[in-house]
């Protein structure tokens, strides 16, 4: 096991009776409070935040409850809020902590948001940090820069939304890592709460990022101007300071000095590394780099490797095929056959053959960058995320929760990641039935059938599809080529 392996804390272990009695459940009944409180990114004004089970997944989620205790203000700005809340569901990037669900809760004389956020296993970076520092072992370089990419990845995904997404409060504490080692970033609410929350709802409010030991997380011009991505790219810089060196030691319980900062950059050895973090920590926010530009790096930038560039390709296309495709696609090889050759003049060509691949690894492989352990960020063109949609998720309405089907003209926010369809011709109705499976990214299937018309078009059926709220409309091109190539294999002549 690696010292990076060692540091990881372990899962879990196995909850009390008392821890898991369930406290509270969501309108729908798919969230249930428990007892266990957790403490997962240093939010504002979130008063409580509480171990949850999703029952559908049966996977663990984190409750979180921002309280008011002014209900007549708080309906003055519900709108708001839900504006506010509409914009973070559709958030979605591997290397951000996800929010899945909120609702309202108003009571007599008060009312709570609920929403409930993705629960990170392994604690934060700066858990880790510490750990490994106790441990006496060094930051590994190449998890290092795996890390720095990984949440850079995130920065730039959110600084490339329309309006840009400003984190806000980027510390080793709001930073988390999973089992896996792969990066996760909370707490990308703080900045939306802090700003969005009128003055007469602040009461509650409470801000983590002015603690003395986080001080040194935020540049020089804090608080004299309005916060913009180089705030961020200060923040991140000094993360990544502080995870080359494993820990930038304060006075005490009091803020990290200047002198103790300085110490850390000169304790750098790679002078490429050096330059990286000092870039970030310019005092002129106008010549801090961007985060898409940090990726061009020379101490983060690499050619990818064919099979990453490969894996994901495959990735990206697996809507088309089935899940266990892999494992099918083994099955039929002949594991003796050449897979590649290299020829020599004058000597023996080397052969690799399908035996000599491990197929197990393969799918670890496919799953590692499947959740966003390897992006591919080096190269790839900014594309903005509009925000808000005006097509997002609504809040969670108790008496529609109930609903087990979709009421229509609901909009659909999830998005497909697999689709497999059969036609089978009905020889009484002489026409042709279509079957249709999609797999949800939250892993819900939806099955639908319907009897196809000589008119029918795949643009019409897609279109229809978004229209009734059964998939997202960012797939109905997806759809309507993946129905196209169908009826081209099926029917004659071709629609």
């Amino acid at each position: 096991m690696s010292g990076l392996e060692a540091a990881l804390p372990a899962e879990k272990e196995e909850e009390s009776e008392e821890e898991s009695e369930v406290l509270e459940e969501s309108p729908c009944g798919r969230w249930q409070k428990r007892r266990e409180q957790v403490n997962q990114g240093n939010m504002p004004g979130i008063q409580s935040t509480f171990l949850a089970m999703d029952t559908e997944e049966g996977v663990e989620v984190v409750w979180n409850e921002l309280h008011f205790t002014d209900k007549k203000a708080f309906k003055a700005h519900e709108e708001k809020i839900n504006t506010m809340f509409e914009q973070l569901v559709v958030v979605d990037h591997p290397n951000i902590v996800k929010l899945h669900k909120y609702w309202l809760d108003v009571k007599d004389s008060k009312a709570r948001v609920i929403f409930i956020t993705e629960y990170v296993s392994s604690g934060s970076l700066k858990q880790f940090l510490k750990k490994t520092k106790k441990n006496h072992k060094a930051m590994n370089a190449r998890a290092w820069k795996r890390w720095c990419t990984q949440i850079l990845s995130a920065l730039s995904f959110l600084h490339s939304c329309d309006p840009p997404i400003i984190h806000g409060n980027l510390t080793s504490d709001t930073i988390f890592i999973q089992h896996n080692g792969l990066i996760k970033i909370g707490s990308v609410w703080h900045r939306v709460f802090a700003n969005a929350i009128p003055d007469d709802l602040r009461s509650p409010i409470r801000i983590e990022r002015e603690e003395q030991r986080n001080l040194h997380f935020f540049p020089p011009e804090y608080g004299h101007v309005a916060d913009g991505t180089a705030v961020d790219i200060f923040s991140f810089g000094m993360c990544a300071l502080e995870m080359a060196v494993l820990e930038i030691q304060p006075n005490g319980d009091s803020r990290v000095s200047e002198e103790a900062i300085a110490r850390a950059r000169h304790s750098l050895d790679d002078p490429n590394m050096r330059d990286f973090i000092l870039g970030c920590l310019l005092l002129n926010p106008d010549k801090r780099p961007t985060a898409h530009n940090l990726l061009f790096h020379q101490v983060l930038f690499e050619v990818h490797s064919l099979k990453l560039l490969a894996a994901h390709c495959f990735i990206n296309g697996q809507y088309l095929m089935p899940e266990n495709v892999v494992e099918e696609k083994t099955k039929e090889l002949d594991l003796n056959m050449v897979m590649a050759e290299i020829r020599r003049e004058g000597l023996p060509a080397v052969q690799w053959r399908y035996s000599e691949v491990s197929f197990l690894e393969l799918d670890k492989f496919l799953e590692d960058v499947r959740n966003g352990i390897y992006p591919l960020m080096n190269f790839a063109a900014t594309r903005p995320v509009l925000l808000p949609r005006a097509l997002s998720q609504p809040q969670e309405d108790p008496q529609k929760a109930k609903t087990p089907t979709p009421e229509p003209f609901d909009v659909e926010t999830r998005k497909v990641v697999q689709m497999q369809c059969s036609m089978e011709m009905n020889e009484e109705k002489a026409q042709w039935h279509l079957t249709l499976l999609l797999t949800l990214e939250d892993k819900l299937h939806r099955q639908l059938s319907y009897d196809l018309l000589p008119t029918d078009s795949s643009k019409g059926l897609a279109s229809e599809l978004v229209h009734y709220g059964f998939i997202h409309e960012d797939d109905c091109e997806m759809l309507a080529n993946f129905l196209e190539n169908a009826f081209h294999k099926h029917r004659s002549p071709p629609l």
